[in-house]
C-alpha cells in the first residue's frame, strides 16, 4: 500500500479525509507551517502525526507521495522539492502561478521519473464521472460544442481581506473548473475571446478584479466552446439552476453534468432522454462537512486514481502537461480581458518557451 503524506492542512483538510477513508493509501505524516491548524486537525481525525517542518516530509523515506495544497505561488517550489526528494506529487489546482517555472519542473518530471497529478477536483464528481463515460461510450455522437458555467453567490467571500486585494482574480480561483472541463473535451484550444466587467455589488465591496466574466474559445479543429463565471449575484433555485454546470452538445445527442447537485440529463442517440439523481449513500461520500464545503469525495476518487496510476503504471489525467496548459488558457484569458481582443495560446506559450 502506497503512503502519503499531506502539505497544506486548510484545502488538505478533505485530502486527510480522503485518505484515511481509502483502502488503497495509508496516510502516515500531514504538515501546516501553522501548529494549532495542526492541532486542530489531529484532533477533528484523531490522527497525530504532525509537523511544521516541510523537511520532515521531504526526508522521510518511507513517504512516496505528497499532495500539496499551499497557496498558489508556492506549487512550484513545493513540487520541485518533492521531485528532488523521489516523491510522486498531487498537487492542487491551479498547478503553478508563473509559467517561467513550467519548462524546469516538466524536465525535472521526466528527469526523476516521478508522476505529477493536478488535483482537478471537478472531473471526478459523479455526474461528471458519469457524462464522461457515456460520452467515451458514443452514446451521444461525435461532440459539436461545450459550455461550462461556475455561477455563485459569494458575496460572503468579500468578507475576507485579501479577496480585496489586486492580486485576487475570480479569473484564476473559479473559472479554473470550467475552463478545466472545456480542455477535458476539447484540449486544442488554439483562441480565446472574453469580457468581463466589475458588478454593481462588487464595485461596492471594493474589489479590484472581474467577478463577471463570459469567454469563446476555439479549437484548432474549428470547434467553439463558451464559459462564464458570475461570483457576487444571487443565483436561480438549485433545482432550475446549477452553480456548476457542463453541456455536450453533439452529433446524436446531448449531455449536462451538474454540480453540487448529484444530477446529470441526457438525451442519448436513441432518443432516449432521462435525468439520473444519487441518493444519500453518494452524498455522503462527496460531501464529509458542513453541508458542500468540502468535497472529499472527489479527492478520494483522484486519489486513488492516481494510486492505480503508479502502480499500473499509466498516465493520471490531468497531469503536469495539462495542468501547464490550463495554466496557459488562463492567462491567455486574463490579456483577453484586459486588451479586449481575441489571444492566441501558443502566444503565451512561446513567451515561456513552451
Amino acid at each position: 500500500m502506497l503512503k502519503i503524506a499531506i502539505l497544506g492542512l486548510g484545502e488538505g483538510r478533505s485530502t486527510m479525509s480522503a485518505a484515511l477513508k481509502s483502502t488503497k493509501l495509508e496516510l502516515v505524516k500531514v504538515c501546516d507551517r501553522n501548529e494549532e491548524l495542526c492541532k486542530k486537525r489531529a484532533q477533528e481525525f484523531d490522527f497525530h502525526s504532525y509537523t511544521t517542518n516541510y523537511d520532515d516530509l521531504l526526508n522521510d523515506s518511507a513517504i512516496d507521495i505528497i499532495a500539496i495544497y499551499t497557496p498558489d505561488h508556492l506549487h512550484a517550489q513545493h513540487v520541485k522539492q518533492a521531485l528532488l526528494h523521489g516523491k510522486h506529487v498531487v498537487c492542487t489546482k491551479p498547478f503553478i502561478d508563473d509559467l517561467s517555472d513550467a519548462a524546469a519542473l516538466l524536465e525535472l518530471s521526466k528527469k526523476t521519473g516521478k508522476k505529477v497529478f493536478i488535483g482537478q477536483s471537478s472531473r471526478f464528481f459523479e455526474p461528471a464521472k458519469r457524462q464522461r463515460a457515456d460520452f467515451e461510450a458514443g452514446l451521444i455522437g461525435d461532440l459539436i460544442t461545450i459550455e461550462s458555467h461556475y455561477h455563485a453567490d459569494h458575496r460572503w467571500f468579500l468578507e475576507k481581506e485579501w479577496s480585496l486585494l489586486q492580486s485576487f482574480k475570480w479569473l484564476y480561483g473559479g473559472l479554473s473548473h470550467p475552463v478545466d472541463f472545456i480542455r477535458w473535451y476539447l484540449p486544442n484550444i488554439e483562441e480565446v475571446m472574453g469580457y468581463g466587467m466589475i458588478s454593481s455589488n462588487g464595485s461596492v465591496a471594493g474589489l479590484k478584479n472581474e467577478d463577471t466574466m463570459h469567454f469563446i474559445f476555439k479549437a484548432t479543429d474549428g470547434r467553439i466552446a463558451r464559459v462564464s463565471g458570475v461570483y457576487t449575484s444571487p443565483t436561480q433555485p438549485a433545482q432550475r439552476d446549477s452553480g456548476m454546470s457542463v453541456i455536450l452538445r453533439a452529433s446524436e445527442g446531448a449531455s449536462q453534468a451538474d454540480y453540487h447537485e448529484l444530477r446529470y440529463a441526457v438525451t442519448t442517440k436513441d432518443g432516449e432522454e432521462k435525468v439520473v439523481t444519487w441518493g444519500d449513500a453518494t452524498l455522503k461520500h462527496y460531501f464529509r462537512f458542513e453541508g458542500q464545503s468540502h468535497h472529499a469525495g472527489e479527492y478520494q476518487n483522484y486519489l486513488e486514481y492516481f494510486v492505480d496510476s503508479i502502480e499500473q503504471d499509466f498516465v493520471a489525467y490531468p497531469n503536469m502537461e495539462e495542468g501547464i496548459g490550463t495554466v496557459a488558457l488562463l492567462q491567455a484569458m486574463d490579456k483577453s480581458l484586459q486588451t479586449g481582443m481575441p489571444v492566441k495560446i501558443t502566444d503565451v506559450l512561446n513567451e515561456y518557451g513552451l
